[in-house]
């Protein structure tokens, strides 16, 4: 807040906490993920003038003290030049419970939307499952977000307001679940919904069980008439090919498993063992392509 002391235009500076959240980017563009860039490009386009730039030069000072999420909000304290924090608020309306489980089961439809999902990765079409729901997932205009900052200033958004949003965007980064948290649903639940539903899709495509008078009859032959061409690929295999490339989610089977109930060196075991395929996956992929074992020196 400016004013005037002495005949002079006098605006005091921010007072700078000791253990603020500083947001990583320190120049450009802040947010590493798509999801957080959407994010911020959303806010962008609100036209929110001069406010935004003047909050991320906060985020980036680290004036932001704390933030906290809670289903439909974020609560934070931001520093400004005032000896006391201001207390900001930030609403996202929360979607109802018919809105949520048409969205997630538009997202568990797509096997790979529930293992990037549950990898931590934001699938890039996300917005579809949402938009069957009929739903979106971000604002869409300013009057989606309900603000609240206990400054003196009245444009909005305040400064204060601004350097939350920046840091929302790397709290995106870390876990694309926070997103949803704004919109109503917690990760655990999200998660539960997201197996559960995976599971039923599984168990309807198992092969029918067949009893012992419908048991298709299949004629082997002994291993003695087969030697002659045990080695060689018939008709059927001669077809087969292989395209050798990484998954698009990494260690998906272990993602949806869930963390383990045990850890090894303070690590979770599911950890260990995402990093384990991962470094499967890479030497594989080396070998199908004529590069072999990487050596070590």
């Amino acid at each position: 807040m400016a004013y005037w002391r002495d005949s002079f235009y006098y605006k005091p500076k921010p007072r700078r906490p000791a253990n603020g959240i500083k947001v990583q980017m320190k120049k450009g563009a802040v947010g590493d993920t798509w999801w957080s860039k959407r994010w911020i490009g959303v806010l962008e386009s609100f036209n929110m003038g001069t406010r935004l730039a003047r909050g991320r030069s906060y985020a980036r000072s680290g004036q932001v003290i704390k933030a906290g999420i809670e289903p439909g909000a974020v609560k934070a304290l931001v520093q400004g030049s005032a000896r006391q924090p201001y207390i900001v608020v930030i609403r996202l309306k929360p979607l109802s419970d018919r809105q949520w489980n048409k969205a997630i089961k538009a997202m568990a439809s797509k096997a790979v939307f529930a293992a990037k999902l549950l990898a931590g990765e934001m699938p890039r079409t996300i917005e579809e499952s949402f938009a069957a729901a009929k739903c979106p997932l971000f604002p869409q205009s300013p009057k989606d977000l309900a603000t609240e900052c206990d400054c003196p200033d009245w444009a909005n958004p305040c400064k204060h307001l601004a350097a939350v949003y920046y840091v929302l965007g790397e709290m995106f980064d870390r876990d694309p679940f926070v997103l949803f948290a704004l919109r109503g649903r917690d990760k655990g639940r999200i998660i539960e919904e997201l197996r559960k539903r995976r599971s039923e899709a599984a168990e309807n495509l198992a092969p029918q069980r067949h009893t012992e008078a419908e048991a298709p009859v299949e004629t082997l032959r002994s291993l003695e008439d087969c030697l002659e061409n045990f080695w060689k690929a018939d008709k059927q295999a001669s077809g087969i090919g292989f395209n050798m490339k990484s998954p698009e989610a990494s260690a998906a089977v272990v993602r949806m498993l869930g963390p383990a109930q045990f850890a090894v060196s303070s690590q979770n075991m599911a950890d260990l063992i995402a990093g384990w395929y991962g470094a499967v996956a890479t030497a594989a992929e080396r070998r199908a392509l004529g590069g072999g074992p990487k050596k070590r020196r």
